[in-house]
């Protein structure tokens, strides 16, 4: 017997009558569930507009996190140090030092988007990536074709050039300041990229050191007026062998993906162990450099600076010694320490050259 020969009404049509209508006057008609599109299917991001702002915004995100910006600290706090290093109570010159670290960033993203696009096949190789190490991951990712990199790394290139330029010749009207400015570019370009392919020769610990603690302080040394180059050169020794070490440790997680790329980093050439002791001789050479620093003009303040990172640094050096660099579950602490020990050495010797010079002007 059917339901309705009982004289009992027909179960309710949730959402309206048998035949899909609600009752003429249902103050519902007409509505739709919020965010679905009239035919009952789900409107992904609200509408057709929506959705395309929404994938836009997503690619500008991977756009971001392919220059990895966290990077940048390193070459803001450097610059900072040879300005610092230079002015010995003098007044910045805000105009310069602004349009010198304008070419410098540059150019430090141009390398940031041509060592993703050179670099992916080791990247896609590598099962071991780090925060700090194996690329930005948004190529291997297929987060953004391969091509967007390279795109973003020419035209930064060019903006790097361009900057080089103006700083040189409507800033400082010094060509030396060209020449340090373009020299960087140019070493920073062929870390990664043919025909150099510096990293992948093994001469990345050495390249980075260059770009990163010398040419990068001393652009902003002859862009604040500083004296006799030597000065600038003694006191970016320690942090230039702290960046050679922190590359090296940086190497190990990426070791199996270079190999299996044909990646000659400095770790393949040497094997994993050899490569340790040199990482544990980078790291200590700064504080066994710093009589001889001292004698060569050094201030105290900075000297005890650098050795007051002393603590951290064992960290890393015990971190070596005990053979983490072939622990994969220990490479996550090793490379975080070795960076926070390379940041804390130029940090404490940015402030304390900052404290020189503001103690000169007092």
């Amino acid at each position: 017997m059917n339901v309705g020969d009982r004289g009992e009404p027909p179960p309710r049509d949730i959402g309206g009558s048998p035949d899909g209508a609600r009752a003429a006057g249902d103050p519902r008609d007409g509505m739709h569930d919020i965010g679905s599109s009239p035919d009952g299917r789900r409107d992904v991001g609200g509408s057709p507009d929506g959705a395309r702002a929404a994938a836009w915004v997503e690619r500008a995100g991977a756009i971001i996190r392919l220059g990895r910006p966290h990077f940048l600290a390193g070459g803001l706090v450097l610059y900072a140090l040879g300005a610092a290093v230079a002015l010995a109570g003098r007044r910045v010159d805000v105009r310069a030092y602004v349009w010198g670290q304008a070419a410098i960033t540059a150019t430090q993203l141009m390398t940031h988007y041509a060592n993703d696009y050179f670099d992916l096949e080791a990247d896609r190789a590598n099962p071991t990536p780090s925060p700090w190490s194996g690329g930005s991951r948004v190529l291997p990712n297929g987060a953004l074709p391969p091509i967007a990199a390279l795109a973003a790394a020419l035209v930064l290139g060019a903006c790097a050039l361009g900057l080089d330029a103006f700083v040189a010749l409507r800033v400082a009207r010094d060509p030396a300041v060209f020449a340090v400015l373009a020299l960087a570019a140019f070493a920073a370009w062929e870390y990664s990229a043919p025909p150099l392919r510096l990293h992948a020769r093994g001469a990345g610990p050495p390249a980075t050191a260059l770009v990163v603690t010398v040419l990068t302080p001393l652009a902003a040394y002859l862009l604040q007026g500083g004296g006799a180059v030597a000065t600038l050169l003694v006191a970016v020794v320690p942090a230039a062998f702290a960046q050679a070490a922190m590359i090296l440790v940086i190497d190990f997680p990426d070791a199996a993906g270079d190999r299996a790329a044909g990646k000659g980093t400095l770790v393949v050439r040497l094997g994993g162990r050899a490569a340790a002791r040199l990482a544990v001789a980078a790291v200590g050479a700064p504080y066994a450099a710093l009589p001889v620093l001292v004698l060569a003009g050094l201030p105290a303040r900075a000297a005890v600076a650098v050795l007051a990172t002393l603590p951290v640094a064992a960290v890393v050096l015990r971190s070596l010694l005990r053979g983490d660099w072939g622990r994969r579950e220990r490479w996550p602490a090793l490379t975080w320490w070795t960076v926070a020990w390379f940041a804390l050495l130029t940090g404490a010797e940015l402030a304390a050259f900052a404290s020189l010079t503001l103690a000169a002007r007092s």
